[in-house]
């Protein structure tokens, strides 16, 4: 395991996360082995992972039965079958939480898609779930829109951990960044321990190219006075982007600000960067791995992406170089006639409908299961 580029990640100061869950892959020692063989540190969800893990596979169906029979409602089976995967993959990174004192070991389960512009319903659900599941390493995901942010607050100052998620564009990153310490800086106040409290800010990266490449492609093709700059740029835009983030980071985690609540043992808030497969199939399997790999960050990564990366994954830093080229990037968009707080903006929107499209799917399916009983 010595040459495991997954590993040698580890020593690069960057954790892998698996974006992937199933209870399947706990119950067969595959997500042990990968903890173990991988260094592999940590695991997000979302609803759109539990469709097709609850969906597509028969694996739950005698819970689902057994619980049908018992007249339980539809979303009592799904958060019965989601929180239970939550728990038992929490435990089996429990071993990693302890080694590295809180750091990592982390598994996530996201708040109802529907609740991501509802600031008292997210506080509300959030609360519930981290009672639920009481696991001291599970990290709530709450969507970075606005309605978000005044939750994301509350609840870091409440001490529950928060996975920040659909978090696209840097100005709303500045607000994320500012949420999680002021909620630090509340708790500290009432002279509660912050010490235990983890954060991640999941920035989404691939879907940024996704989006503006086909618009910088339209301005290659007229071959215009603008073509050059088109493509100078295309496929560059989301790297640039986690690039400016990262210098966000290391601006507020490295303040005076900051270090006062450090001092009390404080995390930071660690970017964590997520889509990160690759969509365009001209690009590199590994693009959005290989090119964001710097200090205090994590990267998680769907399991085909896992492999690829194992395969012919070369590690070494460079999240942190050609910083001057990205800041070049996001300011001359506009001259494409780009406006990259519009993109990141869509991008947050159409997030949201993609969340709460196969969370609606899935309680069709467990609906359909109940009528079928």
């Amino acid at each position: 395991m010595k040459n495991n580029s997954l590993k040698r990640l580890e020593s690069l100061g960057q954790s892998v996360w698996l974006d992937y869950i199933r209870r399947d892959l706990i119950s067969s020692g595959k997500l042990r082995r990968l903890i173990d063989d991988d260094g592999l540190r940590g695991m997000t969800s979302n609803p759109s992972i539990f469709e097709k893990a609850i969906a597509e596979s028969n694996i739950y169906d005698q819970d689902i039965h057994d619980m049908a029979m018992k007249k339980k409602d539809i979303k009592s089976i799904y958060e019965a079958l989601s929180q239970r995967d939550v728990q038992n993959a929490a435990d089996e990174f429990r071993s990693v939480y302890k080694k590295t004192n809180g750091k990592d070991g982390y598994v996530s389960l996201e708040v109802n898609p529907h609740l991501a512009h509802d600031t008292k319903g997210t506080i509300e659900e959030a609360h519930r779930l981290w009672a639920a599941v009481n696991r001291p390493n599970i990290l709530i995901k709450v969507p970075a829109t606005s309605e978000g942010l005044p939750a994301i607050q509350r609840l870091i100052g409440e001490g529950i951990n928060i996975n920040v998620t659909l978090l696209f564009g840097l100005p709303r990153y500045r607000q994320v960044a500012e949420a999680y310490i002021a909620g630090l800086e509340a708790r500290a106040i009432q002279g509660k321990p912050v010490k235990h409290i983890a954060s991640v800010a999941s920035f989404f990266v691939s879907r940024i190219d996704a989006l503006i490449d086909p618009l910088l492609e339209k301005i290659i093709a007229q071959d215009g006075p603008k073509a050059d700059l088109a493509k100078k740029m295309h496929g560059q835009v989301a790297i640039a982007s986690a690039k400016m983030a990262y210098q966000i980071y290391k601006d507020f985690f490295g303040s005076d600000r900051f270090k006062k609540l450090a001092d009390k043992d404080a995390h930071v808030q660690r970017l964590l960067w997520a889509s990160t497969s690759t969509k365009n199939p001209d690009y590199s399997d590994v693009k959005y791995v290989e090119s964001l790999i710097g200090l205090d960050t994590i990267n998680t990564v769907p399991p085909e992406t896992l492999d690829e990366y194992r395969d012919h994954g070369n590690p070494k830093s460079t999240l942190g170089q050609d910083v001057e080229e990205a800041s070049w990037i996001i300011t001359r968009l506009p001259e494409l006639g780009i406006n990259i707080d519009k993109v990141t903006q869509q991008l947050e929107d159409e997030g949201v409908k993609k969340f709460n499209q196969p969370f609606d799917k899935l309680m069709e399916a467990l609906a359909q299961h109940n009528t079928e009983l």
